[in-house]
């Protein structure tokens, strides 16, 4: 047992909870100085008191004790989204009336992190990322942790404001966002301490949204594609999403990424522009064929497990290793229940991750993730209809699955 990593636990455990030193030291009928000494890593709690600690903080006596890696950190984009439903895109210099307005967590990191939570809060999830000290900060943190999500991990900096979106949707689900970046920008590796990391699987979005990740390395090729290493470094998997962009370096800001990745998960966009292989006809037909051929041009690139791409029709999976290529519909929504589709391209992916931390075969992971992905039809934020493991599963027995 290493006192550091112990008092480095306890510490960010005991921030998540929204909890003192001295409100800690209470519960526990100790002294704050002896809470301090903990978490700095100078001595250690009496072994009586590590099962009211776990109890008090969710985990397992064994996490505490050996740190055992346990759970899934999700870092990245953390962004408020302000939701504005709105019926048509006016033409330039037109008014569009807005119907409807809501703010909701957004971004990778909470949008993820929150969508694995409310599918089974028996998995530790935390988050790591930056917020600025204002309450759009307070109130994006005070939401993860609303559900379950571990915060302590995040830095909050008083030199920039917390990122934000306004996303103009429509009913038919297409959406416009107009970004902040803020936070995000100042968010880069002197914020994620690896010794601290517990976790399984660890998850990264949105590369290109991460400036000093995105930023070039010498060695590496980005500054993301050295994280990756110093993780997997650690035994644990990485897993990376990305974001649609124009920028003229998409393919030398991603590709590095992909020699240290387990688990390359994006859209048929995002991953086509890496090859410059149309995934639709003229006609808006999916083009299966070249879908395949860029995951395995990704492969090529160095991604050592499973390459997962997602649309609106379907999702699919190549297994780097056996060379299996599996293509699973995506659920029939009527359209008169969709509500919006922000945050769809999270709850696939949080669909994939539990997936892969739980042991799924392919079929049964793009099965389940796009379950996942169409319970987010069914709000205007992205993060609110999500379901539990079990409801998930009964929602994929009531709808069918789309013709491709």
């Amino acid at each position: 047992m290493d006192a550091k990593i112990t008092g480095s636990l306890i510490a960010s455990l005991r921030k998540s909870a929204g909890l003192t030193q001295a409100a800690l030291a209470e519960k526990l009928n100790v002294s704050d100085k002896a809470v301090s000494k903990w978490e700095s890593g100078l001595g250690y709690p009496e072994i009586t008191q590590f099962p009211s600690l776990a109890a008090l903080f969710g985990v397992s006596v064994d996490y505490l004790l050996t740190g055992d890696r346990n759970g899934i950190t999700i870092a990245g984009s953390i962004i408020v989204d302000t939701v504005k439903n709105i019926s048509t895109y006016p033409e330039k210099g037109m008014l569009s009336i807005i119907s409807g307005l809501t703010k909701a967590a957004g971004g990778c990191a909470p949008n993820t992190a929150i969508d694995l939570t409310r599918i089974d809060r028996s998995i530790p999830v935390s988050v790591v990322g930056c917020v600025g000290d204002d309450d759009n900060g307070n109130f994006i943190t005070g939401v993860m942790q609303k559900n379950g999500v571990n915060t302590g991990m995040i830095t909050v900096t008083s030199e920039v404001a917390t990122s934000f979106s306004d996303v103009m949707s429509l009913q038919s689900g297409e959406r416009t966002f107009f970004s902040f970046r803020g936070a995000n920008d100042a968010f880069g590796p002197e914020h994620i301490n690896l010794s601290t990391l517990k976790c399984k699987m660890f998850h990264i979005g949105y590369i290109l949204m991460l400036a000093k990740f995105d930023a070039p390395d010498s060695e590496y090729g980005t500054v993301m594609a050295r994280l990756l290493h110093d993780v997997r470094e650690r035994g644990i998997k990485t897993s990376i999403d990305v974001v649609s962009s124009s920028d003229e370096d998409y393919k030398a800001t991603i590709i590095p990424a992909l020699k240290h990745t387990d688990y390359a998960i994006m859209n048929e966009v995002e991953s086509g522009m890496l090859t410059d292989l149309p995934a639709y006809d003229g006609d808006g037909n999916l083009l299966i064929d070249n879908i395949r051929k860029t995951m395995e041009f990704m492969a090529e690139c160095g991604v050592r497990e499973k390459v997962i791409i997602h649309c609106k029709q379907c999702g699919f999976c190549l297994d780097v290793i056996t060379g299996e290529f599996t293509v699973v519909p995506s659920l029939e929504i009527p359209k008169e229940l969709i509500k919006g589709s922000v945050g769809a391209g999270d709850a696939y992916c949080a669909g994939c991750l539990y997936a892969l931390y739980n042991g799924f075969d392919d079929k049964r992971m793009l099965e389940f993730a796009s379950a996942a992905a169409a319970c987010n039809l069914f709000s205007e934020n992205a993060t609110d209809s999500m379901r539990s493991r079990d409801e998930i599963e009964k929602m994929e027995q009531t709808y069918g699955r789309k013709k491709i």
